[in-house]
């Protein structure tokens, strides 16, 4: 670095430096805040909201904080210390009150409504959803900032920004952190960039991470899953800035490889930065009937219903023409992913990355099969109430017969007449006897013409990252902390084996106030 360009020391200065301005340093700015300290909240886009403004906007809660750590102990997978996950119990059981203290300040509705947890596992039954149902300023817009549409992910994250704005904490876009600064051990800032001027920011008492994952870093994705790059789903600024930075001070990292988020759809432009999610479907809890959540699927999320289950109308088939899994597993946005990891050591190759979406001429006619969903002021792309488009448009490819589709695939023949045979007396008996996919879900593929598109897993974010220990304090490999470094969210997650729907919201809001009333409480240096 010239002298040109190098950053003074404490351009800047201020108590706390919060880093991301999504749901998580948004509770965090608010609570260091209130507890006396002069924050800097910082963000790297033009835009606020992160991935936090893009989601269903359930919020993971409980009132019984014992079956709630249950389930969470579950849903680790022995992978996250006890303590860590007590305190997120706990702090389950506060999250709505919080929220509606929040809420008081713009007039939103709060609510909390029952939904068992994604899986049967011990404490599922405790679950349920703290959503923001609606916020006055914001009913009937047709967006906000760069989301479109209004969603309850939005107005939790305008009832955040209202309150981050109603306390006049400074709040700075296009300002992408670089480094953090490190002084006798400990952080006392960090460099960033504005308007491509490289300064520093001092803090006198702490620094908080709360800048998202990688799912938008091509090179990390290759590098922490197995099935190496994927298509990233919502918001393009999650680009690991935040992983890197704690690395360089020390931090050790834990649960890189685990990721949420569906199989989609590759656009064929290549030059088009999303993944197209797949049609929006509810989700169900196995050896629970009686019991289906809708949440992010229709106008009332986290709704019971006991038939609200989709006829999905397609399958999956891999590289060889064969089907591999239940298209629709219980929450189709987490481990739906994970078959598509499978790797052929006779082939080298991953045979069911990409794998082929196919269906008929009912099935193209039933619902738009695709849809976009993305915090970003890039073009959205709209997609056809009858998929006609998208059949135009080559992201899905028409045969009018099976030999033609088994041409475009560029797989046997016979091995695809055969699949779509043994599919359709599957759904003429009601029972999928190769992986159990539920009764109601299945429709015959029989009718011509047939089509075809590409799938890959799709990442909507990232659990990996620093890890964190109770207070949120950042740890180095040996388990020490990293004297006033926090991280929090989706910036190193709890979840380690399966992810809890809402979870990471719940993180935002519990380790957002932890770390921010903790680093608040430090003396200034």
């Amino acid at each position: 670095m010239n002298n040109s360009t190098r950053p003074s020391v404490g351009d800047m200065e201020t108590d706390v430096i919060v880093v991301g301005f999504g749901a998580a340093g948004a509770v965090a700015a608010i609570e260091a805040s209130d507890a006396g300290a002069r924050v800097m909240l910082i963000e790297k886009m033009a835009f606020p909201g992160g991935l936090s403004i893009a989601s269903a906007g359930g919020i993971r809660v409980s009132d019984d904080s014992t079956e709630a750590l249950r389930y969470l102990e579950a849903t680790c997978g022995e992978r996250t210390p006890l303590p860590l996950l007590r305190v997120l119990a706990d702090g389950m059981t506060q999250v709505p009150d919080y929220i509606r203290r929040l809420a008081v300040l713009n007039e939103a509705t709060v609510r909390v409504t029952p939904a068992l947890g994604n899986y049967p596992l011990p404490g599922y039954e405790a679950l349920a959803y703290c959503e923001v149902e609606a916020v006055p300023s914001l009913e009937g817009q047709p967006g906000y900032h760069a989301m479109q549409p209004v969603k309850n992910g939005t107005r939790l994250f305008k009832v955040l920004e209202d309150n981050v704005h109603a306390r006049q904490i400074e709040v700075v876009f296009e300002m992408p952190a670089q480094r953090l600064i490190a002084e006798d051990g400990r952080i006392i800032g960090l460099t960033a960039l504005r308007q491509g001027r490289p300064i520093s920011i001092r803090a006198r008492r702490g620094v908080i991470l709360a800048c998202g994952g990688f799912e938008a870093d091509a090179e990390m994705q290759r590098q922490y899953f197995q099935v190496g790059q994927v298509l990233t789903g919502s918001f393009l600024g999650n680009t690991g800035d935040g992983i890197r930075m704690a690395q360089a001070v020390g931090a050790d990292l834990w649960h890189m490889w685990h990721y949420h988020g569906p199989y989609g759809i590759e656009h064929p432009d290549p030059a088009y930065p999303f993944g197209l999610y797949l049609k929006a479907v509810p989700m169900w809890t196995p050896g629970r009937a009686d019991f289906v959540s809708d949440l992010g699927v229709s106008s009332e999320p986290g709704k019971a219903s006991e038939k609200a289950l989709a006829r999905l109308a397609w399958i999956l088939l891999d590289q060889t023409g064969r089907r591999f899994m239940d298209e629709y597993p219980p929450y189709p946005g987490d481990t739906g992913v994970r078959p598509f990891d499978a790797f052929d050591s006779k082939t080298q190759r991953f045979p069911r990355n990409p794998a082929f979406i196919v269906f008929d001429e009912v099935g193209r006619a039933m619902y738009p099969l695709g849809r976009v969903v993305h915090n970003d002021h890039y073009e959205r792309y709209t997609w056809s109430a009858d998929n006609s488009a998208e059949v135009a448009n080559g992201i899905f490819k028409r045969a009018d017969n099976l030999s033609q589709l088994a041409a475009i695939m560029e797989v046997p023949e016979a091995d695809l007449v055969a699949s779509i045979a043994r599919w359709n007396e599957a759904v003429h008996n009601m029972h999928d006897s190769d992986f159990g996919r539920l009764p109601e879900t299945m429709v015959a593929i029989e009718k011509p013409p047939f089509f075809v598109g590409r799938v890959r897993p799709l990442v909507i974010n990232t659990q990996g990252g620093p890890r964190h220990n109770e207070r949120q304090q950042v740890l180095d490999p040996f388990g020490a902390p990293i004297p006033r470094l926090y991280a929090a969210g989706e910036l190193g997650s709890v979840f380690g084996h399966l992810y809890m729907s809402g979870g990471n919201l719940t993180e935002c809001v519990v380790g957002g106030w932890i770390a921010g009333r903790h680093a608040a409480a430090l003396d200034p240096t």
